[in-house]
């Protein structure tokens, strides 16, 4: 009972904590003063609101005062007025409605916009714990989740209050003992808007989670329709996902409880509040004390001073909700970023000397170590060959040298420059890195060629796909380079995806060549045709291959043979198949096992 008492205090005195609000509020007030027009367009237009409340409950009280006294001139001239009121209204809500739709529009695209570029600029470590369906959610969700902050919401906090004073002034005017009576129902609706505002901010944080994880299903499901056929996965995901709607549906039936049962009881107050004055204007009424006018004024503008504490405490349930979802949006936008300014193509200088690994040491975990005293100079315009058993380092290799991660000990030398002190993109420009799983974007596969720099001109595209032997397929498809490839490359085979993803490379034009297995997904003869594109390509530049099939880097200038993160051997294919050592026992292990060839002969035997 104590822990639980405990507990409901610790909940109450987070709702009502300010370091959320100022954490909000700094995020947002430079998305604001952006559109400080659309603002003070809205904070004028609250002032005729405020008006035009007064004004037709005066227009109604005054004209039921002349019908009651028979003053049909003042009648025809307070119908002129009705109808003015009526126009100024209609304007009014148009241009109330739009300026909202400005700000509140224009924040959330400013900050999807900030929110994506920061994506974009996060470091590989940061990225490589982020699951997709989760970042998609913070732009389908969490960024239109923030209404309660902002727009409408944002001008109420100042609205609401100065309603209830003005009224309260207005009301006091016309007869002071029913505002007194009123102004003792009114704080009703604030307290259950308190209540039921604590009551609904604990659900929100569980609707967001849940939404992020319904997302990341779904992305996973779209993107693995092959796989989840092959393995008939699909009763087990679809179960998965009905749970997950059902207990989303859940969440939401108690929130929508949660907000009826507040609506409602701001109705009965409301509803209360009308009825006892009603009664007692009546009889004041009866009794000569107010006039039938007055009173119709008084009924019609009595709710403005239970509303704007009603509306009040949902704004504060709003914000609360939305306070929910920009705590999911910071915990993306806490995390540094490993630049400032997004990366431009930068044409690439050649590399004059060697890459030097200076005793590197990384840990993904920090724990084990992936890469454990690496030292290496990569001699310039030559190619090295890294092999090794799967887990040995080779790709984390690659991840150090393209600044994807940063070693925790020593480091990596280009042209006597240490790598943390070229920017991004004069880094990577100078890098063509070819990967053993190939990624392509959907769209066209002139599209994805063309994305290897700027400018580049037909020939050189032509060319660059000839040099790979991927032209002449392309040129069987029924639109050729402007052929649809569809999500991810989907409707090109892994060899078709991996020529289109070297020609990319040849189109880049860099010193630095990073060959990832870059023909693992090629037959015999296919991989003839590329290997002898490599090859020119690999002229006077700094190449690294990291190799499964030794056959493919016998000519390699040098190789280093990795294991558990350490270089255990280093030297030319020749030397290194002559003495004992994990090379030669990678070698005759592979010179053991049937060719390729081979496989496919028995295969199709």
């Amino acid at each position: 009972m104590i822990k639980k008492r405990h507990s409901i205090l610790l909940t109450i005195k987070k709702y009502f904590t300010v370091k959320d609000i100022k954490k909000t509020f700094s995020l947002l007030i430079p998305y604001i003063i952006r559109q400080r027009k659309a603002y003070m367009a809205l904070f004028f237009l609250l002032f005729i609101d405020i008006a035009l409340t007064l004004a037709f409950a005066w227009f109604f009280g005054d004209i039921l005062n002349a019908a009651v006294e028979g003053d049909l001139q003042r009648i025809k001239w307070l119908i002129p007025i009705g109808c003015s009121l009526i126009l100024i209204s209609i304007i009014s809500d148009f241009f109330d409605t739009y300026f909202e739709s400005v700000a509140t529009n224009g924040i959330k695209r400013d900050l999807k916009a900030h929110l994506f570029k920061h994506i974009l600029l996060l470091p590989a470590k940061d990225t490589s714990n982020l699951r997709s369906g989760e970042l998609l959610s913070h732009f389908t969700n969490d960024i239109h989740s923030v209404n309660g902050i902002i727009g409408r919401s944002l001008i109420n906090l100042i609205r609401l209050p100065f309603i209830y004073i003005t009224v309260f002034i207005y009301l006091a005017y016309i007869n002071w003992k029913l505002v007194l009576i009123s102004v003792l129902v009114a704080p009703m609706a604030a307290i259950s808007g308190a209540v039921f505002g604590l009551l609904l901010r604990r659900n929100s944080r569980l609707i967001y989670s849940l939404l992020g994880n319904i997302n990341h299903t779904l992305s996973e499901t779209f993107q693995g329709f092959a796989v989840i056929r092959s393995f008939t996965l699909g009763k087990a995901l679809h179960k998965k996902f009905t749970n997950q709607n059902q207990e989303l549906y859940s969440l939401e039936m108690d929130n929508t409880k949660l907000s009826g049962w507040f609506y409602a009881g701001g109705q009965a107050v409301s509803s209360i509040t009308y009825i006892v004055n009603l009664g007692i204007g009546a009889y004041f009424v009866s009794r000569g004390i107010m006039s039938v006018g007055s009173l119709l004024t008084f009924i019609n503008l009595v709710n403005h001073l239970v509303y704007p504490l009603r509306d009040l405490a949902g704004q504060w349930a709003g914000f609360q909700r939305s306070v929910t979802a920009m705590e999911r949006i910071l915990e993306i936008l806490e995390l540094r970023t490993e630049s400032t300014e997004l990366t431009n193509y930068t044409p690439p200088k050649p590399l004059l000397k060697s890459i030097q690994f200076q005793d590197v040491m990384f840990s993904y975990d920090g724990q084990k170590k992936v890469v454990d005293q690496f030292q290496l100079t990569v001699p310039a315009g030559k190619v090295t060959a890294i092999v090794g058993a799967s887990g040995a380092g080779k790709t984390t290799i690659f991840n150090l040298l393209q600044g994807f991660y940063k070693p925790e000990s020593g480091r990596i030398v280009m042209d006597d420059r240490p790598i943390e002190e070229l920017s991004p993109s004069e880094l990577r420009s100078s890098i063509a890195h070819v990967p053993q799983e190939t990624f392509l974007f959907g769209g066209t596969i002139r599209e994805n060629l063309l994305l290897a720099r700027p400018n580049v001109t037909e020939d050189e595209m032509l060319k660059a796909a000839k040099a790979a032997s991927i032209h002449e397929f392309v040129l069987s498809l029924p639109n050729q380079y402007d052929t649809e490839i569809g999500e991810r490359g989907i409707k090109l085979s892994g060899g078709q995806k991996q020529r289109i993803a070297i020609a990319r490379a040849i189109l880049k034009d860099a010193p630095i060549l990073l060959l990832d297995e870059a023909t693992s997904a090629l037959d015999n003869k296919t991989e003839y045709d590329v290997q002898e594109a490599l090859n020119r390509l690999m002229e006077n530049r700094t190449t690294l291959v990291i190799a499964h099939r030794l056959s493919t880097i016998q000519n390699a200038d040098l190789i280093i043979v990795m294991d558990e993160g350490k270089i255990v051997q280093t030297g030319r294919h020749e030397e290194l198949v002559a003495k004992d050592g994990l090379y030669r026992s990678l070698y005759d292990t592979q010179a053991s096992q049937p060719s390729q060839e081979t496989y496919i002969t028995a295969v199709n035997a």
